[in-house]
């Protein structure tokens, strides 16, 4: 089957799937109410109590429902638009579609990974496997050759790769801080009602080295430079995002999020979407490329 065709049935089943499971996580019945409930560690927390989220602590089921806000306001809508434009042979739909397919990656292995086991466990996974598949799609359909040929010379390069190193940077001090300390005295970081600690890993073990990575590649003129730092624009971009509406989220369900969640986060979404508005506009379309070139 030819590779497009079946990038686009992915995309396709990924926007299915993702309204359900953010239908679902926005709109599942609500009855009930928190629970106060003590982890296997020890910890006092209180469950959700209701909805999908109902095994979720408060603070998680308020994280979690942020997030199914993004990805229905911001994500769905990136997809699809990204989707039509790369099958329109833009080069920055398939830049966009690279880096959109890199958020629903990252949110859906959080998913599988993180939440506690509910009715959409088996769509999480499919989600997981449909986007990773898809988002090796599409960075195989990039001429990674002729890639730096499409970008201007006035990119702002040495800009983008800064905040790529200091995205990065910001990532590795605050999760380093939360769990250096505690291990140190030899006790464990708050973990809430879940086992380990299921962000910091993808932070610390893909994000971070994907920021410092591309950042370095760019500086270099790298082919893999100028694909993986789109990637990584649009998974800072997103991550702001949606750690800026989760922070918003549990202050209205009665958690207390901290200060570097509701001023650091959105700062950073916001130099981040200016950074990606410029390497976008500064990709130039050449005349001779059509359609995008799947192997």
């Amino acid at each position: 089957m030819n590779s497009q065709v079946t990038l686009y049935r992915l995309v396709l089943l990924i926007g299915l799937l993702a309204l359900i499971a953010v239908g679902a996580g926005l709109w599942w019945p609500a009855d009930g109410a928190p629970v106060p409930f003590t982890s296997h560690r020890g910890e006092a927390v209180t469950l959700h109590g209701r909805g999908l989220y109902r095994y979720d602590t408060v603070s998680m089921a308020a994280q979690e429902q942020a997030g199914d806000l993004v990805t229905l306001v911001l994500g769905l809508p990136l997809l699809l638009a990204s989707a039509w434009l790369a099958s329109r042979g833009s080069l920055r739909g398939r830049l966009l579609l690279a880096g959109t397919l890199g958020y629903f990656l990252y949110t859906y292995a959080s998913m599988a990974f993180l939440a506690s086991y509910n009715e959409l466990f088996l769509v999480y996974v499919a989600l997981f496997a449909l986007s990773l598949c898809a988002f090796v799609l599409s960075l195989r359909s990039f001429d990674l050759a002729a890639l730096p040929q499409h970008f201007s010379a006035s990119l702002p390069r040495r800009s983008i790769a800064g905040f790529l190193f200091a995205g990065g940077g910001f990532l590795l001090l605050a999760w380093l801080g939360r769990i250096v300390p505690p291990l140190l005295a030899g006790t464990t970081p708050a973990l809430e009602n879940s086992t380990t600690l299921v962000i910091q890993a993808l932070d610390l073990g893909v994000v971070a080295p994907l920021c410092f990575l591309s950042g370095r590649l760019l500086l270099r003129r790298s082919p893999w430079g100028y694909l993986l730092a789109s990637v990584a624009l649009l998974k800072m971009l997103t991550l702001g995002a949606a750690v800026s509406a989760m922070a918003v989220n549990m202050l209205l369900a009665g958690a207390a999020p901290s200060p570097v969640e509701l001023v650091v986060f959105p700062a950073l979404a916001l130099v981040n979407f200016i950074l990606a508005v410029a390497l976008l506009r500064h990709v130039r379309q050449p005349a001779s490329l059509s359609r995008p070139a799947y192997r």
